[in-house]
């Protein structure tokens, strides 16, 4: 069992209840701990807490801006007083005038890369050329309230095509799936808690399941009084045959969803912080245990890490009739503060049939809810009522993700779809990144890292208790637990070398893990990063040896 630490000068004194609060918010006070070390020393402090790129795709952000002149001239044409103030874009005649920029611009990359884009819808999709360059037009100058609310017309069209090239492997299911353009994944979590809820698809106390270890939010939103949903894990415990990780899932708790009580899944896809995507084996599990067993299963999936793993599928393609698929272009394209993200759902699905199913009552209080957007809200969908609730239902005409922001986000995606016609140049540099750390990470650690197809590697979640019974031994694990908290890592590295990495078990993940993200420090950064951790264990070892009674 855990104690709290003993020798309590090498750590600042700290309670139990700080192995009970978030990883996000132990991060802070551990900061603080870094940058006093830092006074200290000629340390600087290395943060490898949070997920947040130290990259940026230039080319779709050098586009946003030149269709910014576009843009602007447009208003000018319209009218253009002496005092700053002119028109809006005007729709007649406007992609005849985007064409003659384009050519004015043709020996530029971002005005090459926006022809392509033009290109690719009028050849893909037969678009009208007029209706397609006003919207970009009005989007980049942010005139005009979005139309319709859930997301703009060419917006949705562009990123299904992503969609279906990155999370469907290029494969997507019949049919069309629907997307509601939100600020960031954060804000697409928050709408879906709340419109399950809002709409009598859960109730407080059901019985849910979650994937873990996870993204903290999805294990304390349903622990909060509003919810206080009975939580299932599923964990990724399975081990290789030398007693290595594979962060794959166990099966006999994946099973257990075949008890039709459980009304929802939530799963972040691949995972964080491991950062691995389900497995073959486990994907045909849920999708046998639905198509059998649980037919109502209401599925979330947040896919935002499917971009590092080629040929990812997520459950919206295995499952699309269960499926609720949040998407953010914050890491992949190193666009947090852009706040870009989609929830998709197919239009044949099993939130609309259970909305339909629901008794009189509920209909009839749903009716007086959303009475005021439509008279016939019984046919009123899932995503729009996710719409109408991101906006307390009052605000519904304003609802939706600003029009720069959805510009931006389609030439994000835009990006990826042509870049992926001509040889995936970024996102072989993106992988190339991210593997790079990871290997120094683990070189300069001295530990094995399995090869894995099923490895992203934005995080790296470290069990030392793993490392620590591969060098030292069972003796020495029950050691380490009964005379440390498993909190005293993170505190050391922050203590002692000025480093900040997350707690695994804040993710309910093992209680002695370590959650290192690959994204936001240089490579070589995680060669000192890796020498620390590995040399905290050694004195970790140290102090076991010379506790044991000496041999006569």
């Amino acid at each position: 069992m855990n104690k709290l630490l003993r020798d309590k000068s090498e750590v600042p004194s700290f309670g139990k209840e700080m192995e009970k609060i978030s990883p996000f918010e132990l991060k802070n006070r551990l900061i603080e701990l870094a940058d006093e070390r830092i006074k200290k020393s000629m340390n600087m402090m290395l943060n490898a807490g949070r997920g947040n790129p130290n990259w940026v795709a230039t080319l779709p952000r050098e586009a946003f801006f030149l269709l910014g002149k576009f843009g602007i001239a447009e208003c000018k044409l319209n009218f253009d007083r002496s005092d700053g103030i002119a028109g809006v874009p005007q729709k007649d005649g406007i992609a005849k005038r985007f064409e003659q920029f384009l050519d004015e611009n043709n020996r530029t990359p971002e005005g090459k890369f926006l022809a392509d884009c033009y290109k690719y819808m009028l050849s893909e999709h037969k678009v009208n050329a007029d209706e397609l360059v006003h919207e970009w037009a009005e989007s980049v100058v942010g005139n005009q309230y979005p139309v319709p609310d859930r997301i703009l017309k060419f917006t949705e069209i562009i990123t299904r095509d992503y969609l279906a090239q990155e999370l469907c492997a290029g494969r997507p299911p019949q049919g069309e799936f629907d997307l509601f353009a939100t600020e960031g994944g954060t804000a697409a979590m928050c709408y879906i808690f709340d419109s399950l809820e809002q709409n009598f698809l859960l109730h407080k106390g059901d019985k849910v399941a979650l994937m873990t270890p996870v993204f903290t939010p999805y294990i304390e939103i349903p622990e909060l009084e509003r919810y206080k949903f009975e939580v299932t894990n599923i964990p990724a415990d399975r081990m290789s045959d030398d007693g290595l990780h594979l962060w794959q899932y166990n099966e006999k708790a994946i099973n257990k969803l075949r008890d039709p009580d459980y009304k929802a899944l939530f799963v972040v896809n691949p995972s964080n912080p491991p950062s691995y995507m389900i497995d073959e084996k486990s994907v045909a599990m849920i999708v046998d245990i639905v198509k059998r067993w649980n037919p109502n299963l209401m599925i979330v999936t947040d896919d935002v890490y499917a971009t590092y793993v080629p040929g990812f599928q997520s459950l919206m393609a295995q499952l699309p009739h269960n499926t609720i698929c949040v998407y953010s272009f914050s890491k992949y394209f190193g666009a947090t503060g852009w706040r870009l993200a989609v929830a998709a759902l197919h239009r044949d699905n099993i939130f609309d049939e259970l909305l339909k199913r629901l008794p009189r009552k509920r209909k009839s209080e749903l009716q007086k809810r959303y009475g005021t957007i439509r008279s016939d809200v019984e046919n009123m969908r899932f995503i729009d009522r996710m719409v109408a609730d991101s906006r307390q239902v009052a605000l519904n005409h304003t609802s939706g993700l600003s029009l720069p922001q959805q510009l931006q986000m389609s030439l994000f995606a835009l990006y990826s779809i042509l870049d992926g016609r001509s040889g995936d140049k970024f996102r072989e540099g993106m992988l190339s990144i991210i593997n790079s750390r990871l290997q120094t990470l683990w070189k300069s650690m001295g530990f094995t890292l399995l090869p894995d197809p099923t490895r992203a590697g934005y995080y790296s979640e470290i069990d030392l208790l793993v490392w620590a019974k591969k060098y030292y031994g069972e003796d020495f694990v029950e050691y380490l637990k009964f005379n440390y908290s498993p909190l005293d890592v993170v505190f050391r590295l922050a203590t002692e070398t000025s480093l900040v990495v997350l707690n695994g078990g804040g993710f309910d993940g093992p209680e002695w893990s370590i959650r290192v993200s690959l994204a936001n420090l240089n490579e070589k950064d995680y060669e000192t990063i890796g020498k620390n951790i590995r040399s905290i264990l050694e004195s970790y070892a140290e102090k076991w040896k010379n506790s044991l009674p000496v041999e006569v």
